[in-house]
Protein backbone atom coordinates (compact mmCIF):
# COMPACT_ATOMS: atom_id res chain seq x y z
CA UNK A 1 0.00 0.00 0.00
CA UNK A 2 1.09 3.14 -0.43
CA UNK A 3 0.04 6.88 -0.43
CA UNK A 4 1.06 9.66 -3.14
CA UNK A 5 0.07 13.65 -1.96
CA UNK A 6 -0.22 15.72 -5.24
CA UNK A 7 2.25 18.75 -4.98
CA UNK A 8 0.59 21.04 -7.18
CA UNK A 9 -3.44 20.88 -5.70
CA UNK A 10 -4.74 19.04 -2.38
CA UNK A 11 -6.24 16.00 -4.39
CA UNK A 12 -5.01 12.72 -2.09
CA UNK A 13 -4.25 9.77 -4.69
CA UNK A 14 -4.36 6.90 -2.68
CA UNK A 15 -3.17 3.93 -4.46
CA UNK A 16 -3.62 0.25 -2.74
CA UNK A 17 -2.00 -2.90 -3.96
CA UNK A 18 -3.80 -5.54 -3.28
CA UNK A 19 -2.15 -9.02 -3.84
CA UNK A 20 -4.43 -12.25 -3.67
CA UNK A 21 -3.21 -14.71 -1.39
CA UNK A 22 -4.34 -17.87 -2.02
CA UNK A 23 -3.20 -20.80 0.00
CA UNK A 24 -3.57 -24.20 -1.37
CA UNK A 25 -4.48 -26.40 1.44
CA UNK A 26 -2.73 -29.41 0.69
CA UNK A 27 -4.86 -32.33 1.36
CA UNK A 28 -3.74 -35.82 1.95
CA UNK A 29 -4.00 -38.25 -1.13
CA UNK A 30 -5.49 -40.52 0.68
CA UNK A 31 -8.65 -38.65 1.27
CA UNK A 32 -11.00 -37.10 -1.56
CA UNK A 33 -12.09 -33.43 -1.08
CA UNK A 34 -15.46 -32.83 -3.15
CA UNK A 35 -15.57 -30.07 -5.43
CA UNK A 36 -18.09 -28.77 -3.58
CA UNK A 37 -16.47 -28.28 -0.54
CA UNK A 38 -13.32 -26.35 -2.54
CA UNK A 39 -15.90 -24.49 -4.71
CA UNK A 40 -17.05 -23.89 -0.54
CA UNK A 41 -13.90 -22.49 0.25
CA UNK A 42 -13.04 -20.18 -2.66
CA UNK A 43 -16.16 -18.57 -2.47
CA UNK A 44 -15.48 -17.68 0.69
CA UNK A 45 -12.22 -16.69 0.54
CA UNK A 46 -12.98 -14.39 -2.75
CA UNK A 47 -15.72 -12.98 0.09
CA UNK A 48 -13.16 -12.43 2.65
CA UNK A 49 -11.27 -10.65 -0.07
CA UNK A 50 -13.72 -8.34 -1.04
CA UNK A 51 -14.89 -7.41 2.46
CA UNK A 52 -11.25 -6.35 3.52
CA UNK A 53 -11.16 -4.49 0.30
CA UNK A 54 -14.29 -2.75 1.11
CA UNK A 55 -13.07 -1.96 4.93
CA UNK A 56 -9.51 -0.52 3.55
CA UNK A 57 -11.50 1.32 0.98
CA UNK A 58 -13.46 2.89 3.10
CA UNK A 59 -10.88 3.35 5.77
CA UNK A 60 -9.05 5.50 3.07
CA UNK A 61 -11.68 7.27 1.97
CA UNK A 62 -12.09 8.78 5.52
CA UNK A 63 -8.88 9.87 5.93
CA UNK A 64 -8.98 11.57 2.55
CA UNK A 65 -12.33 13.48 4.12
CA UNK A 66 -10.23 14.20 6.71
CA UNK A 67 -7.32 15.31 5.22
CA UNK A 68 -10.12 17.47 2.93
CA UNK A 69 -11.87 19.06 5.75
CA UNK A 70 -7.84 20.43 7.31
CA UNK A 71 -7.12 21.64 4.55
CA UNK A 72 -10.15 23.79 3.61
CA UNK A 73 -9.84 24.95 7.08
CA UNK A 74 -6.14 25.99 6.14
CA UNK A 75 -7.51 27.70 2.97
CA UNK A 76 -10.13 29.62 5.34
CA UNK A 77 -7.44 30.33 8.16
CA UNK A 78 -4.83 31.85 5.30
CA UNK A 79 -7.53 33.66 3.32
CA UNK A 80 -8.50 35.48 6.66
CA UNK A 81 -4.73 36.21 7.56
CA UNK A 82 -4.74 37.27 4.29
CA UNK A 83 -7.62 39.60 4.48
CA UNK A 84 -6.65 40.97 7.72
CA UNK A 85 -3.39 42.08 6.68
CA UNK A 86 -4.74 43.85 3.39
CA UNK A 87 -6.25 45.54 5.82
CA UNK A 88 -3.72 46.93 8.05
CA UNK A 89 -1.71 47.80 5.01
CA UNK A 90 -4.80 50.16 3.78
CA UNK A 91 -5.63 51.19 7.29
CA UNK A 92 -1.47 52.36 7.88
CA UNK A 93 -2.23 53.56 3.83
CA UNK A 94 -4.78 56.07 5.09
CA UNK A 95 -3.27 57.11 8.36
CA UNK A 96 -0.13 57.90 6.53
CA UNK A 97 -1.84 59.73 3.62
CA UNK A 98 -4.08 61.85 5.92
CA UNK A 99 -0.75 63.11 7.87
CA UNK A 100 0.70 64.13 4.60
CA UNK A 101 -2.49 65.92 3.67
CA UNK A 102 -2.96 67.37 7.12
CA UNK A 103 0.55 69.04 6.74
CA UNK A 104 0.53 70.33 3.32
CA UNK A 105 -2.81 71.68 4.52
CA UNK A 106 -0.96 73.43 7.56
CA UNK A 107 2.43 74.51 5.36
CA UNK A 108 -0.44 76.26 2.18
CA UNK A 109 -1.76 78.28 5.39
CA UNK A 110 0.88 79.13 7.25
CA UNK A 111 2.27 80.35 3.56
CA UNK A 112 -0.94 82.25 2.91
CA UNK A 113 -1.35 83.49 6.32
CA UNK A 114 2.41 85.15 6.15
CA UNK A 115 1.94 86.46 2.87
CA UNK A 116 -1.43 88.16 3.88
CA UNK A 117 0.68 89.14 7.05
CA UNK A 118 2.95 91.15 4.41
CA UNK A 119 0.57 92.65 2.40
CA UNK A 120 -1.51 93.90 5.54
CA UNK A 121 1.94 95.71 6.59
CA UNK A 122 2.33 97.37 3.29
CA UNK A 123 -1.07 98.62 3.80
CA UNK A 124 -1.13 99.41 6.85
CA UNK A 125 2.22 101.90 5.54
CA UNK A 126 0.57 103.05 3.05
CA UNK A 127 -2.25 104.17 4.97
CA UNK A 128 -0.10 105.93 7.73
CA UNK A 129 1.68 108.15 4.78
CA UNK A 130 -1.40 108.94 2.82
CA UNK A 131 -3.37 110.55 6.24
CA UNK A 132 -0.27 112.68 6.37
CA UNK A 133 -0.76 113.98 2.89
CA UNK A 134 -2.05 117.28 2.75
CA UNK A 135 -4.86 116.55 0.11
CA UNK A 136 -6.56 114.04 1.48
CA UNK A 137 -9.49 114.61 -0.51
CA UNK A 138 -8.23 115.32 -4.07
CA UNK A 139 -8.11 111.18 -4.51
CA UNK A 140 -9.43 108.00 -2.96
CA UNK A 141 -7.88 104.78 -2.38
CA UNK A 142 -9.17 101.49 -3.75
CA UNK A 143 -8.18 98.25 -2.75
CA UNK A 144 -8.85 94.82 -4.54
CA UNK A 145 -7.32 91.65 -2.93
CA UNK A 146 -7.52 88.57 -4.98
CA UNK A 147 -6.37 84.78 -2.35
CA UNK A 148 -5.39 82.38 -5.05
CA UNK A 149 -3.85 79.24 -3.41
CA UNK A 150 -0.45 79.66 -4.05
CA UNK A 151 -0.31 83.53 -3.31
CA UNK A 152 -1.86 86.85 -2.13
CA UNK A 153 -2.51 89.36 -4.97
CA UNK A 154 -3.40 93.26 -3.44
CA UNK A 155 -4.11 95.85 -5.89
CA UNK A 156 -4.26 99.28 -4.88
CA UNK A 157 -5.50 102.41 -7.10
CA UNK A 158 -5.62 105.72 -6.35
CA UNK A 159 -8.30 107.84 -8.09
CA UNK A 160 -9.51 111.82 -7.92
CA UNK A 161 -13.17 112.24 -7.60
Amino acid sequence: MGIRFCTKGNLILVVVKEEEIIEVVKMKRKRKVSPRVVERVRAAIQIQAWWRGTLVRRTLLHAALRAWAIQCWWRLMLARKMRQKRRLALMSYVVRERAVVKLQSLVRMWRVHWRYCQVLSAIYVIQCHWHRHDCQTCALLRGHCVVTATHLQFHIEITNP
